[in-house]
């Protein structure tokens, strides 16, 4: 399990590094109208996309495939678009706001028609690629748009599918493709990064695995993976945003939560409609308040400033003021009051952490997974503050909802005996 884990983070950091921009090989040149269109739609439809306007990203998308249907930016970029789009309705489900806390639990299905329409666009995509290599098989933007559309269904496969050893080989082609990239033009920096995730993740595997691993040849560094991702982020064209959304990831995993909260603060910066990119700051400076607080020597006042503007940023996005999608409607205000309640029960307050999962459970267009688990952190949270008898009534009512693998048996033990913050919970 925890094999398949390191595995299924690699995929989808592997379908995070499709979702760019793309770095243009065949640059626009003066008289190429075409070529410049096709590169304003891409940026258009991404821009969207990372503001969490799908509606407008698809709409950019389908032009390109109308207009350059010999191209394989428009279905992969389709293709893309639907992954992160379910890959974030995943993290909403679980209440997660990372990519390895993604399509965890088994329950969490996807439209079948979804399916089949992500695999008619990489099927696509894939076959345009390869029309323009048998014209010039040393043209890297068709091989790099041939390793991103691999990426994308390597992560699928392990993701949605559970199709682990074929995922496996799905991502080996993407990396094995982005290097021939490098190889043709050392300058196309964007393909560096699913070679640096492919480091870094190499390097971050139990000890046995990576001496199994590289008996195939198969190695890596977590020190270079990092740098490289780094260079994406400072030097790339049109990847330094998946860059970013990358090390976010990562720097959590490695504790570095100022460089975490740098990343997301950029990113919510220059996407002020993605109420994610807030939360994950948020979220990095609630774990580097508990981390100094931990700390001797540490100034107490250092912890509190950290965990103060935390707060000030959850109040800000339930007040409205920045989570506005395209149609002007505040989003995902179960989520909001969920993480939020996360970040009171990290600072030591239970009681106001309650009045935040509760929040979460009442929002008219909740999920009905996030409300499960908001109602099971209510409980705790009760539990934590002395208050067994209304945690008894809460957790009742999680086993009286929608069987939920995750909160089911954290709820028959909260019966059994009052929760304690040693008790393994959600993240």
């Amino acid at each position: 399990m925890r094999f398949q884990r390191h595995i299924l983070y690699l995929l989808i950091v592997f379908a995070l590094s499709g979702v760019s921009f793309g770095q243009t090989v065949e640059m626009a040149r003066p008289g190429d109208a075409n070529r410049a269109h096709l590169d304003d739609l891409r940026v258009q439809g991404y821009e969207a996309l990372y503001s969490l306007d799908y509606e407008t990203a698809n709409g950019k998308f389908n032009e390109m495939v109308r207009l350059f249907p010999d191209h394989p930016a428009g279905p992969q970029c389709l293709a893309a678009t639907l992954w992160l789009q379910e890959l974030n309705r995943s993290r909403h489900r679980q209440a997660s706001l990372y990519s390895t806390e993604s399509f965890s639990a088994d329950e969490d299905k996807v439209d079948p028609r979804l399916k089949e329409q992500f695999r008619r666009w990489t099927q696509t995509a894939t076959r345009l690629a390869e029309a323009r290599l048998r014209r010039n098989p040393r043209d890297p933007e068709a091989l790099y748009f041939l390793g991103v559309t691999e990426g994308l269904r390597a992560v699928f496969a392990a993701g949605v599918e559970r199709r682990f050893r074929a995922a496996l080989s799905h991502s080996s082609r993407a990396v094995d493709r982005h290097r021939e990239v490098l190889r043709l033009d050392p300058s196309f920096h964007d393909a560096e990064l699913s070679i640096g995730m492919h480091d870094f993740i190499v390097g971050s595997l139990p000890l046995p695995i990576k001496m199994l691993v590289s008996i195939g040849g198969v190695r890596g560094s977590k020190k270079r993976g990092v740098e490289t991702l780094e260079r994406v982020a400072r030097e790339g064209r049109w990847a330094r945003d998946s860059a970013r959304l990358l090390l976010i990831d990562i720097y959590k995993r490695e504790k570095r939560w100022t460089e975490a909260f740098a990343a997301a603060r950029d990113l919510a910066t220059k996407y002020p409609r993605n109420y994610l990119f807030q939360l994950q700051a948020a979220d990095a400076l609630i774990a580097r308040a508990a981390t100094l607080r931990r700390t001797k020597g540490a100034a107490p006042s250092a912890a509190s400033a950290d965990q103060d503007e935390a707060f000030r940023m959850f109040e800000s996005l339930l007040q409205g003021k920045t989570t506005a999608g395209a149609g002007g409607r505040v989003v995902a205000r179960d989520l909001i009051h969920f993480r939020y309640g996360e970040a009171l029960l990290t600072a030591g307050l239970p009681e106001r952490a309650t009045d935040e999962f509760q929040a979460a459970t009442r929002q008219t267009d909740s999920d009905p997974g996030l409300a499960t688990m908001a109602r099971l952190r209510a409980a705790q949270s009760m539990d934590l503050s002395g208050k067994r008898r209304e945690a008894l009534a809460e957790y009742r009512s999680v086993l009286e909802r929608p069987k939920s693998d995750r909160s089911y048996e954290a709820a028959k033990r909260g019966l059994r005996k009052p929760y304690r913050i040693t008790d393994q919970t959600p993240n």
